[in-house]
């Protein structure tokens, strides 16, 4: 058995050795540098270069530039809606099925071929800094890398390297971008192209803003989701779900309430050694900013739907606060690259691994097919390349990100990558032929938030939904009357044709991506 697993091995390596070595060529000064920054839990809501009602009162003025630069598509969705399997499907253009990364509590198998490997077969630099959370640490394909251990901490968090795990004092975005920057000012072989990639932590639950940015939005009030008191007629997977904002949001954890007026102990959190990593300092000041917040809502006694709203305002004044400290760090990398000239020749890529609920049918987190987890920002600028303003509506999926990133380096794109490179668009120019149809896959459960198992396929218009394992369920939408999501038209009369033509599109894509279910 040892003989067989070693002899595997051994071709695995050498295939992938072979795979690197077609695609390398010599870099040259019109090879562009890519900086891919990934924040975590970034849903479009929450960035004003999409115009939604949440981030018209509280904006992202420097991820904003990005567009104004460049470009931003209205139509990027992930391929599983999940920190770790998005991570996977961008390092190597896979569904999760086949890089073999599903749920979060697999282990990334760095032997097979990723973006960073082809780029470094052809002589470019390559660097990680923040949440790698794909278990291990990046051993293979980054010739620089300073990572998290697992989810990261938001204050005073440990960084591994290789050679040492050491705790940082400090908040975690701004560490992000100092070590970034650190780099490409120091860290690397200025005659090479370089891909970094920032992974920041934030806006990741339980949304723990920067100090500077505490008490930012405690007098905004959000404008509420219409679908906030949603009672999920006709969805019994959504029925089933515990990531409503009002039942299940852990009050001490996630909301920061407190026990009791005049005591600054937190009402219930799993995760209390979080909160202990900040020294006696930090905790003062996180309670003069919090204690008052604290002391108002106990003199007001709420339940019901009044209780309901008010957590529904203190999770959207502590998710964009937290969001303030990523937009701010997000300019002094713009800044930076202006400065040094190397914009000219950058192709700076903002996205999250997937999208997020921000009330939107009382949720909070992701993992659903609906729109607003599924979805997930992308904005680009290429100086030169990618006319400022640009606005793009086809189809994209992060599954497209590397081969998208391969054919701006002018790199061959590997045959067993199942994207497309969606460089054409970008460079406005004409494609005969675009993707009429997306594939989607979510397989963590049992899970956190019990979300059922479910794939889909998702067409311009329609959407059709099979959750699986302990149900057997359809959902069909219009995305075009009904882009809620609030109508489960399957099983309808007048859409028997619709179904079935989905269902074929579905086992058409499925056969397309080889999966089996």
């Amino acid at each position: 058995m040892k003989i067989n697993m070693r002899i595997t091995q051994i071709i695995l390596a050498v295939f992938v050795a072979v795979s690197l070595s077609c695609s390398a060529t010599k870099p040259t000064k019109k090879h562009p540098n890519i900086i891919l920054i990934t924040s975590d839990d970034h849903a479009i809501q929450a960035i004003s270069a999409y115009g939604h009602g949440i981030s018209k009162v509280a904006p992202t003025p420097n991820i904003d530039r990005i567009a104004e630069n460049g470009a931003i598509f209205n139509k990027a969705y992930c391929t599983n809606s999940l920190c770790g399997p998005s991570r996977a499907t961008i390092l190597t253009g896979k569904f999760s099925h086949i890089n073999g990364f599903t749920r979060n509590r697999d282990k990334f198998d760095q032997n097979q071929p990723t973006l960073p490997k082809y780029l470094q077969a052809a002589g470019y630099e390559t660097a990680i800094v923040g949440k790698w959370h794909l278990k291990g640490v990046p051993t293979q394909g980054f010739d620089y890398w300073e990572v998290l251990n697992d989810q990261g901490e938001y204050y005073n968090p440990d960084f591994i390297t290789g050679k040492d795990t050491v705790m940082n004092h400090g908040y975690a975005t701004d560490l992000i971008m100092d070590k970034s920057l650190d780099w490409l000012q120091k860290g690397r072989d200025m005659d090479k192209p370089f891909m970094l990639m920032v992974q920041n932590k934030a806006p990741h639950r339980n949304w723990w803003p920067a100090e500077r940015h505490y008490n930012r939005y405690d007098s905004v009030s959000f404008p509420v989701p219409d679908t906030y008191f949603d009672n999920y007629d006709g969805r019994v997977a959504a029925d089933k779900q515990k990531m409503n904002i009002y039942r299940d949001m852990y009050e001490g954890h996630d909301l920061k309430m407190t026990v009791a007026a005049g005591v600054d102990s937190f009402r219930y959190d799993p995760w209390p050694h979080l909160f202990n990593r900040a020294t006696d300092e930090q905790k003062e000041r996180f309670w003069e900013a919090y204690r008052p917040i604290n002391e108002a809502f106990h003199k007001m006694d709420l339940n019901g739907q009044e209780l309901a709203l008010w957590k529904y305002q203190r999770y959207l004044q502590d998710y964009m606060a937290t969001i303030a400290a990523v937009d701010e760090n997000v300019g002094r990398l713009l800044d930076y690259l202006k400065k040094s000239g190397l914009d000219e020749n950058t192709i700076v890529i903002y996205t999250s691994d997937q999208g997020f609920y921000l009330g939107e049918h009382g949720f909070f987190d992701k993992r659903f097919m609906y729109e607003e987890s599924f979805r997930t920002p992308l904005l680009i600028q290429y100086p030169g390349a990618v006319k400022p303003g640009t606005q793009i509506n086809q189809m994209v999926q992060n599954l497209d990100f590397a081969q998208t990133i391969l054919d701006f380096c002018g790199l061959e794109q590997p045959d067993d990558m199942q994207g497309l490179s969606f460089k054409p668009l970008l460079l406005n120019k004409k494609v005969d032929k675009w993707r009429d149809a997306l594939y989607y896959h979510f397989y963590e459960f049992p899970g956190f938030h019990s979300v059922s198992r479910h794939y889909g396929v998702r067409t311009e218009r329609y959407k059709l939904i099979h959750f699986y394992h302990k149900m057997d369920e359809w959902e069909l939408y219009d995305l075009q009357q009904d882009p809620s999501e609030m109508n489960n038209l399957y099983g309808q009369p007048g859409y028997e044709e619709i179904t079935r033509n989905l269902k074929k599109r579905l086992n058409e894509l499925q056969e397309q991506y080889k999966e089996t279910i």
